[in-house]
């Protein structure tokens, strides 16, 4: 598995060589997205393309790309690295400039790049297989842009290195305010007393594609009451459940906060329910 693409070849990823000079390397001048695929099915396509599409708008950068382009990209990097569980990763900075300026420069060609890596077995709705997690708690030191999925993700890998390194495998993040933001590379969810809450999206919360899909799912569901709302430290404190999710974990159940067990420590039956939902409809999306 080591096809990528690059600005319109298909190559060896090995191959693949971008400029010091692309802005990408040079300002995070870029934005990304990570598309999940089992089997050749692609995961939340759409939500992906709507999403990078705002986050390029947001930045300046056009690629004249059509949806169609995108999706024969996709599909195409899938049938070269083998169709199996894989992730497809899609960067697209502003282009590579014969001088290092800050301000946009002019007539430049967006570098598009684009390659495959393996990933997990879709999650099962099973509570004695589901990857558990345990998380550490920060202030949030990042940027106020954070609903734009862009490479400079300096202070996103800060923030989950903390949590590594207090023995935890993320952060959950919370503002000024001791509101719940996000987790360092997740969204975030509470359940309290059978209803699901997560932030309100904002400047300070990246729209996540599981975030967005869970959301949907639910509500279309009707049997589980989903709320968006701010959501104080305290409340995550004393949830039942507490979940992160992201295209690579799905929603995956945190355990442990700080060292204190969330609820009775144990996975939950809200977990259960909405990850059963959640698999029976990822690949509507």
């Amino acid at each position: 598995m080591n096809t990528a693409y690059l600005n319109g070849k298909y190559m060896p990823i090995e191959q693949a060589k971008i400029s010091p000079l692309d802005r990408g390397f040079l300002f995070g001048d870029s934005v990304y997205e990570v598309v999940p695929s089992y089997a050749g099915k692609l995961v939340g396509f759409m939500p992906h393309l709507q999403r990078m599409n705002g986050g390029l708008e947001a930045i300046g950068i056009s690629t004249g790309w059509s949806e169609k382009q995108w999706l024969d990209l996709c599909l195409k990097l899938i049938q070269e690295n083998g169709a199996g569980n894989l992730g497809i990763y899609l960067q697209i900075s502003r282009g590579t400039y014969e001088s290092r300026a800050h301000r946009f420069p002019d007539k430049v060609t967006p570098t598009i790049f684009a390659f495959c890596f393996e990933i997990a077995a879709a999650p099962v709705a099973d509570k004695t297989l589901a990857k558990t997690y345990k998380v550490s708690t920060a202030r949030d030191i990042r940027w106020d842009r954070r609903d734009i999925k862009s490479t400079s993700l300096l202070g996103n890998v800060l923030h989950y290195q903390q949590g590594i390194e207090q023995g935890n495998q993320e952060t959950l993040l919370y503002n000024e305010h001791n509101e719940l933001t996000e987790a360092s590379s997740c969204n975030a969810f509470i359940v309290k007393n059978g209803t699901v809450i997560t932030p309100l999206l904002d400047h300070q919360k990246l729209p996540g594609i599981t975030r967005q899909i869970l959301i949907d799912v639910l509500r279309n569901d009707g049997k589980i009451p989903i709320e968006e709302r701010v959501v104080s430290m305290e409340e995550v404190a004393e949830a039942d459940e507490v979940w992160i999710t992201s295209s690579s974990r799905e929603i995956a159940p945190v355990i442990a906060i700080d060292s204190v067990p969330v609820g009775n420590g144990q996975v939950g039956d809200i977990w259960l329910a909405a990850q059963t939902l959640f698999s029976a409809n990822r690949f509507n999306y």
